[in-house]
């Protein structure tokens, strides 16, 4: 599939909805709750600066940025570097932003404030995805390039991440503004040092000492990590890491999100603003109107 293949639709309509990026199974039930100090400063909505791209296609009515309803969510868009199972920006990806359904954002800011009382940030890694990124994903797969294999998928080949779920096509939540990729940061937030393109690659299974040096809490795996590992509730994790897994499922699922139990970082609404449809407008403030 080619990428101006994807230009012929802003949005997809799909008789089968697609939840998370494979068949999620019913949630397990939330841990024990842990408790702490204060919640973060009410956000106040950040004014949009001049656009500085230009876009094809626009979100409907009612969709946001994260950041202005919430800016003390840390933002980390994968997709729009080079710091991805692909190697390089990801089509549609044309600033670094979360771009969500008013619904979902606001769902997340609700998260937020009850992360922050118990000494904790979200960190986003990748919220409403353009169904061309998802083409591109695709194409990516039909293609020899394996360069990011040691990191992101060590165990598996290209073929897998699909067959195995990791990895979706154009008509997945993501595309429909109900999902979001996120992790936890611990208060304050330690500084993350910048990817750097062609650095040698360290397997995302690798202890949290060795692999990239994200600086949330240890989840076990890095994100995006195309390995069994990756579960949620896989046996082999266990000890903090178990515990930071169980404290941001307890903590999305209190607000009506569900998680995808091959991945730990991947949530889903509930109730879905847009069930069974998905949309290809570029990840950019333009694109909001």
């Amino acid at each position: 599939m080619v990428r101006s293949a994807l230009r012929v639709a802003a949005l997809l309509a799909v008789v089968v909805t697609v939840v998370g990026c494979g068949e999620p199974a019913a949630p397990p039930a939330p841990s024990a709750t842990p408790t702490t100090t204060t919640a973060p400063p009410t956000p106040e909505p950040t004014a949009t600066p001049t656009p500085t791209v230009s876009v094809d296609s626009y979100a409907p009515p009612g969709w946001v940025d994260l950041s202005a309803v919430d800016p003390t969510i840390l933002l980390d868009i994968r997709y729009h570097g080079s710091h991805n199972f692909l190697g390089r920006p990801v089509a549609g990806y044309l600033e670094p932003l979360c771009i969500l359904p008013e619904p979902t954002a606001q769902a997340l800011h609700r998260v937020q404030v009850a992360a922050w009382a118990e000494g904790y940030s979200l960190k986003v890694y990748d919220c409403y995805r353009p169904a061309r990124a998802g083409a591109d994903f695709v194409a990516w797969r039909d293609t020899p390039d394996q360069a990011t294999k040691a990191e992101f998928y060590p165990s598996l080949s290209k073929a897998d991440l699909f067959r195995l779920g990791f990895v979706g096509g154009a008509a997945t939540s993501h595309s429909s503004g109900s999902a979001v990729d996120l992790t936890l940061v611990r208060l304050p937030a330690a500084p993350q040092r910048a990817y750097v393109p062609g650095e040698p690659l360290v397997a995302c299974t690798a202890p949290v000492g060795e692999r990239f040096p994200d600086n949330s809490v240890d989840m076990g795996t890095g994100y995006d990590c195309f390995d069994s590992l990756s579960h949620t509730l896989d046996p082999r994790i266990s000890g903090e890491a178990r515990e930071n897994r169980l404290r941001l499922r307890r903590l999305m699922e209190a607000e009506g999100f569900v998680n995808y139990w091959a991945e730990w970082w991947h949530y889903d609404l509930a109730n879905p603003p847009y069930p069974g449809q998905y949309f290809d407008f570029p990840v950019a403030r333009a694109a909001l109107g």
